[in-house]
């Protein structure tokens, strides 16, 4: 649910991020480019500094990643803050998403159509946040994110909750047709033209994973449609900026 630009834990999308002590959510493009590798980045450590800080979180204490578009998942801590808080160079190579149970290792990734999934094991009371693109689906990220949970944190199925953020929705997403036969259960043709729907791809690879629907929410948001209020990649190319994504214990 937004909030002023966050999806937060004040409203609440499903049952299981309910009045929970952890801090989740997304910037929106009014906020500014979060990265510091695209779009235009001479402003962005200081729209670090303004989001993170509304959230009441310490932008030298991120977590951030160099992200690749991989399958590769990474249990982090509290040794690890400041990987990528205030450079690129600093950012824990080669990872599309982070685990931990530690409290106050704010968790980060940066996304322009690509979904932000959030995680919650209720029960462990540990959280993921994973980059889901394409070839990140095709890689299965956010299993393979859920999958590090159970084996470092015992968590099991029934005790998971998801939320995706804004990405690219099946409206928009079109694709080629070798990218399509990685999907073939969530590609339509329109007029000879291929349309990948990402977060029901996710949604079967999680349904087969034992997750309950009822624990996963979807934002709906699409940020190709709404380019006004979200940055594009699709839509502005190598001058799309990137939102962040942040979850945090408490």
């Amino acid at each position: 649910m937004i909030v002023d630009g966050f999806l937060t834990n004040k409203v609440e999308p499903i049952a299981g991020f309910a009045n929970q002590d952890f801090i989740y959510g997304f910037s929106e493009r009014r906020l500014g480019n979060m990265s510091f590798s695209y779009g235009d980045i001479q402003g962005s450590l200081s729209n670090r500094k303004v989001f993170l800080g509304r959230l009441g979180i310490d932008c030298r204490d991120l977590v951030c990643a160099r992200q690749v578009h991989s399958g590769i998942v990474r249990q982090v801590s509290v040794k690890d803050k400041g990987c990528g808080a205030q450079d690129y160079g600093s950012s824990i190579k080669d990872t599309d998403a982070f685990i931990t149970d530690e409290k106050n290792v704010p968790l980060a990734i940066f996304t322009a159509d690509c979904f932000p999934v959030f995680i919650y094991d209720s029960k462990s009371r540990s959280i993921g946040l994973a980059h889901a693109g394409w070839r990140g689906c095709r890689d299965r990220i956010v299993v393979n994110t859920i999958l590090l949970m159970r084996k470092v944190f015992k968590s099991l199925p029934e005790d998971i909750y998801i939320a995706f953020g804004p990405g690219i929705g099946s409206c928009c997403y079109q694709i080629g047709r070798e990218c399509a036969d990685y999907f073939p259960n969530d590609v339509k043709k329109m007029d000879g033209l291929y349309y990948l729907d990402l977060i029901g791809a996710n949604l079967r690879q999680l349904k087969e994973l034992g997750i309950d629907e009822t624990h996963i929410y979807d934002s709906g948001i699409c940020t190709y449609c709404r380019n006004n209020s979200f940055f594009s990649y699709r839509k502005e190319g190598q001058e799309a900026g990137r939102m962040m994504s942040i979850m945090m214990l408490k």
